[in-house]
């Protein structure tokens, strides 16, 4: 099985940066290796349904990203590390959510859906005050 832990979640001040990391475990599923899954981030708010916020491919050329966070937000992978990152910048109160990594083994785009992805992480809080 495929356990996917979060790092970096921190309480934070408008503006600011921060970086999340992603790191895969388990080796290997359905055949495939980290680097043969299409990877997202997704971020849930209180009170809020979960939501999309950025995916990456197998190698890391086609990535996307949700609306509020374009310009802002940068995905990358380290497949020699079995690793995923989400760079945040000029944080606002309201990207304030758990941040959730996921995997999808059977893809090499990342999907913007939630249910297209088989691993979950527990996630990791970001809290940003203003």
């Amino acid at each position: 099985q495929v356990r996917l832990v979060e790092s970096g979640g921190r309480l934070v001040q408008a503006g600011e940066s921060l970086k999340l990391s992603c790191t895969a475990y388990g080796a290997t599923t359905h055949g495939n290796t980290f680097r043969n899954f299409a990877m997202a981030w997704f971020r849930q708010a209180p009170g809020k349904e979960r939501q999309f916020v950025a995916s990456i491919s197998w190698l890391g050329g086609g990535i996307s990203y949700a609306d509020s966070v374009l310009g802002r937000f940068s995905i990358s992978r380290d497949n020699d590390k079995n690793t995923l990152y989400l760079q945040m910048n000029s944080l606002k109160p309201d990207d304030t959510a758990i941040y959730y990594c996921a995997a999808d083994p059977n893809s090499e785009i990342g999907s913007r859906k939630e249910v297209a992805y088989d691993y979950w992480g527990q996630g990791t809080q970001v809290s940003v005050s203003s």
